[in-house]
């Protein structure tokens, strides 16, 4: 009796152990790593891709040198500039892209306030909805005062489904006329 359990045990045990084996393999097939380039598994969409084109609506809060240099909730509140604007970017690796951007936070000068072009370097978690990403670049103000500038800047990304995400950033702004100042964004994307 002793014998026959064993041998079931024995049995039972290998059987697990091939599972386990080929579960293991099954994982080493799925894009686990950081930002891989491997196969996706069937069952879990991809949330990055490349020749990827989307489209951003955003709304944008910029706050001045001084604000920045002296922040208190008071300066905040008092000083911070809202505004809107909309984008479009193109990845031609999961990880490389360029994005243009324009943005307006007044209704009483030129329609758009600001116009910007960058290079954007993203780094998708695996198979996760989260993409860090960070951004270089430059471009030019139309507002009351005229100046071109260079920005450097941070975000995260959530894509919500494979086509809609969420996204957060913010950036240096430097003019060569003015005092630097920065901006944050909060927007939605679509991308195809």
């Amino acid at each position: 009796m002793k014998k026959i359990i064993r041998n079931k045990m024995y049995i039972g045990g290998t059987i697990l152990l091939l599972a386990a084996s080929a579960a293991f393999a099954d994982d080493a097939t799925n894009n686990l790593t950081l930002g891989g380039d491997r196969p996706v598994s069937h069952d879990q969409p991809e949330f990055y891709r490349a020749n990827e084109l989307s489209f951003d609506g955003f709304g944008t809060a910029a706050l001045g040198k001084y604000t920045l240099d002296h922040v208190s909730g008071d300066r905040v509140r008092h000083n911070v500039r809202f505004g809107a604007g909309a984008g479009v970017n193109y990845f031609f690796t999961r990880f490389f892209g360029i994005g243009l951007d324009a943005f307006s936070e007044n209704t009483t000068g030129p329609f758009i306030d600001s116009a910007e072009a960058n290079l954007i370097l993203r780094v998708p978690l695996g198979q996760s909805r989260f993409a860090p990403y960070v951004f270089a670049g430059g471009g030019h103000t139309f507002d009351s005062v005229k100046a071109s500038f260079g920005q450097a800047g941070a975000g995260m990304e959530c894509r919500i489904t494979p086509h809609v995400g969420v996204f957060i950033d913010g950036r240096a702004v430097v003019p060569d006329r003015t005092r630097y100042y920065g901006v944050a964004r909060l927007g939605m994307r679509l991308a195809f």
